[in-house]
């Protein structure tokens, strides 16, 4: 079970479930692989519904390389993801929000 306190998303990718969390190593390194802008300009893209499946794919790795995976993003490629894309995006933007934005008490 992931920890939204924590800034942690779960995603099932092979049959597995990932913790995904942005650290902020995995920011630093998410913002590196941008190729236009930065943080802002990824969070500006997903408030607009202007994100790239490349961001997507980025963000996803970074949460898992935050969560302690030693994967490459290449290794996702050919990985299924329960959801498909919809719920690969979806996974990206909550975590993205999470790392920024505490979740509201429940």
């Amino acid at each position: 079970m992931a920890n939204p306190y924590a800034g942690e998303v779960l995603l099932q990718i092979d049959g597995v479930p990932h913790r995904l969390k942005l650290t902020l190593g995995a920011l630093a390194e998410l913002e590196s692989q941008l190729d236009s802008g930065g943080l802002v300009d990824l969070v500006e893209r997903f408030e607009q519904g202007a994100f790239s499946t490349r961001d997507v794919l980025a963000l996803i790795v970074a949460g898992l390389r935050g969560g302690g995976w030693q994967g490459r993003a290449e290794d996702l490629l050919r990985a299924e993801i329960a959801g498909g894309p919809i719920a690969a995006a979806q996974a990206a933007a909550l975590l993205l929000a999470r790392a920024f934005c505490p979740p509201e008490p429940a």
